[in-house]
């Protein structure tokens, strides 16, 4: 059981709820906030904020580039050390003017939580991701069973995410009622769905494969008239797991919504390994669909119309995030310029 401080914890308290609700961050980035926090606290032996000094901010850094990942057995990545630094950077900026720590923190304390030029650099680098291309995707899909029920949940899963472009936790989080079949659009309505930074989305269909849409039309009536799910009933929803001839097995759906989305991340990855592909995650759909808008919506007006389709407010985002342009491609394009062509 780890050790506890009181007074840090009311503090700690206090600074996650002003993230929460005067900031208005979203769950999981309240999360990494508190996570980052707690290894600096736990770097000090949980001593008492207010006997805050510059070497334990320097100690921790150092710290922080020696310590190794338990699971891939190497050093933190520089982007999981950036984002440790600057929830605690935040925090301390904010302890700074709260009664009984401003006469001991000072705002520029908060400055030694700062990354070195080099390793910032390196965090904020950007770099190539995998993603399926279409026919990749095309192909995982056609290899996908259609024996049970949670199979064809699975491959519908699969088509949304294809026609969508959503993100997984707004996936996981849907319901029947935010589906509007007859005009082909999804109401991500953040009081319901988990959306990124809790924004209203509108997204209608991409048309980028008839199957795509015939099965998650399928999937829909399915729910409707063999199950019986009503609008307040989840779109992707869990497995119900009872106990037949002394053993557990799935006995139906639940109606309910996933807590998160780590099953329908599984779910996408053995559609992908059952088809000898790159296991890839749902979020690699985005940059799938994002390069092929790319042709296929060549005005302004047409992709800008594609980058609130997935969520984005600025066109910028969905270019800088998903349309990178290589050092090779850079100078391709370049001299064909100055060749005239």
């Amino acid at each position: 059981m780890r050790k506890m401080n009181e007074e840090n914890e009311r503090i700690k308290r206090r600074y996650l709820q002003y993230l929460k609700t005067a900031k208005r961050r979203d769950q999981s980035t309240v999360l990494k906030a508190a996570e980052g926090i707690l290894r600096f606290e736990a770097s000090t032996r949980y001593a008492s904020f207010k006997k805050f000094r510059i070497d334990h901010a320097i100690k921790f850094q150092d710290a922080l580039d020696s310590e190794v990942n338990r699971k891939t057995g190497k050093p933190l990545s520089k982007s999981t050390i950036r984002s440790v630094l600057s929830a605690n950077k935040k925090f301390f900026f904010w302890l700074a003017d709260q009664q009984g720590y401003k006469s001991r923190i000072r705002h520029s304390d908060a400055d030694y939580f700062n990354m070195n030029a080099k390793g910032a650099r390196v965090a904020s680098a950007s770099r190539e991701t995998p993603y399926p291309s279409m026919e990749q995707a095309r192909h995982a899909f056609s290899y996908m069973p259609e024996a049970t029920e949670i199979e064809r949940r699975n491959k519908a899963l699969f088509a949304f995410f294809m026609l969508t472009g959503a993100r997984d936790g707004a996936v996981a989080s849907l319901k029947l009622k935010h589906i509007n079949v007859i005009d082909g659009c999804v109401y991500q309505d953040a009081r319901d769905v988990r959306t990124k930074n809790s924004k209203d989305i509108t997204t209608y269909f991409l048309p980028v494969d008839a199957e795509y849409l015939e099965a998650i039309k399928a999937w829909i009536e399915y729910l409707r008239k063999e199950k019986l799910f009503g609008p307040d009933d989840a779109l992707f929803p869990p497995p119900n797991i009872g106990i037949v001839d002394g053993a557990f097995q799935v006995v139906g759906l639940k109606r309910e919504t996933y807590q998160n989305a780590n099953a329908i991340r599984q779910a996408i990855k053995e559609a992908f390994t059952r088809a000898d592909l790159h296991p890839f995650t749902p979020h690699a759909f985005r940059k799938t669909l994002v390069k092929w808008a790319d042709r296929q919506y060549p005005t302004r007006e047409a992709f800008k119309a594609f980058s609130q389709n997935i969520g984005h407010s600025n066109v910028i985002t969905t270019i800088s995030a998903y349309c990178p342009v290589s050092t090779e491609r850079q100078a391709e394009l370049i001299k064909k310029k100055n060749n005239g062509e």
